[in-house]
């Protein structure tokens, strides 16, 4: 029988924005991911000063991002639990939860870059295996930290994802808003309605 590949997409999602989404489509297509739990962070233990919303508002956001997509869900393993929440506990949490699965963490080429001064890097890619979406001018490598990180790249998948080397972010997102700029197409309609009902990010 075919084990599921589940991909982890975790984050701030403060405002979840169409990146999101087409990270998420395009590591199900080029990795034949199965479906995607999206993973909303309500302590960030890097962005605890830069969280812009409370949880609420930030897990309300992203279930109307994702929904019509069937393979697309939303998981509280990050709000249920105290924190700080770092993402080595979050998969071991997740590993037990889905333990016949194989389970893909997706994360930017960022990321990648910055992955040696995570907490306990080596026992994320050892419980999962790391999609990164490489952007057409970043230099990033599976071998980058080999040196450091012994047996990464082998855990390593790259996904070529150019359009969005524009380097769309949530942060972008809201800075347009408070500049009181169009945030049309970066953002579901569903998000935007939200943002615009709660009177948000201005």
């Amino acid at each position: 029988m075919t084990r599921e590949r589940i991909g982890i997409l975790g984050g701030a999602f403060d405002p979840p924005q169409i990146g999101h989404l087409i990270l998420a489509e395009y590591t199900c297509e080029a990795l034949a991911i199965d479906r995607v739990l999206f993973v909303p962070v309500a302590d960030h233990p890097v962005k605890r000063d830069e969280l812009r919303l409370p949880i609420g508002h930030r897990l309300a956001m992203l279930e109307l991002a994702i929904r019509g997509n069937p393979r697309f869900s939303s998981s509280r393993i990050d709000i249920d639990r105290v924190g700080p929440h770092y993402s080595a506990d979050t998969v071991k949490l997740l590993r037990a939860c889905h333990p016949g699965a194989d389970l893909t963490f997706i994360m930017g080429g960022d990321n990648l870059r910055d992955f040696p001064t995570w907490e306990r890097p080596s026992a994320v890619y050892r419980c999962c295996r790391l999609a990164v979406m490489k952007r057409a001018d970043e230099d990033i490598a599976p071998d980058m930290h080999d040196d450091t990180l012994p047996g990464l790249s082998r855990q390593v998948d790259i996904v070529d994802v150019p359009m969005l080397s524009v380097w769309l972010s949530s942060s972008y997102v809201v800075d347009r808003l408070r500049a009181n700029r169009s945030i049309r197409y970066l953002v579901p309609d569903a998000v935007l309605d939200y943002i615009n009902d709660h009177n948000l990010y201005r």
